[in-house]
């Protein structure tokens, strides 16, 4: 049942409104039923979001930890809260990020196999620099060893931040669904702040 969890090829990530401390975000399967919660806490100085089976956090199931604190350019290490192994890492391409927000999807012994980029350097630097224009969604697109894997489109309500992922170009499945989910919590929670 819990990797059923894991074999959608289409996801909803949204941000719980209303939050004052922290961030929560579920995550919704086609049918619209909530397959995860995570949980970010507030005031940390090294991100430490944790996904759980429910609302009621009593199955964690994903760890997405960072290396280091506030870092730019920070690593977070995604791991199998059941079995304690590491799924992968996610790094966000610091300063580079400025112009056009990059992360890198690497493997188990921290190699990079794939990457996860905004949309458009043009776009990027109109969202960033023109007023207002932060309002335009932005779309991620995810590839490994150069093949497109899966894309990540932000909503267009500037209220509630929501990320639809989209696994469908992934059939030969490159990219484990857990290291894509966390990337689209992480784009909420990171990349969102930027909002």
């Amino acid at each position: 049942m819990l990797a059923g969890r894991f074999q959608h090829n289409n996801y909803l990530v949204r941000r719980k409104v209303f939050k004052l401390f922290g961030g929560a975000f579920h995550v919704y399967d086609p049918a619209g039923q909530v397959v995860l919660f995570a949980n970010m806490k507030a005031f940390k100085l090294k991100e430490d979001i944790r996904l759980y089976t429910g609302e009621d956090m009593q199955s964690e199931v994903l760890l997405i930890k960072a290396r280091r604190a506030l870092d730019i350019s920070s690593e977070y290490d995604v791991s199998d809260s059941q079995t304690g192994q590491k799924v992968g890492v996610l790094k966000r391409k610091g300063f580079k990020s400025i112009v056009r927000d990059e992360w890198l999807v690497m493997d188990t012994a921290d190699q990079q196999i794939g990457s996860i980029r905004e949309d458009s350097t043009t776009m990027a630097l109109v969202r960033r620099f023109i007023p207002f224009a932060n309002l335009i969604p932005q779309r991620y697109d995810g590839e490994v060893r150069g093949t497109p894997v899966c894309t990540f489109k932000q909503n267009a309500n500037p209220f509630v931040m929501k990320i639809s992922l989209d696994f469908s170009q992934d059939v030969s499945r490159l990219l484990d669904r857990r290291l894509g989910l966390a990337a689209a919590v992480l784009l909420c929670a990171i990349e969102g702040k930027q909002q």
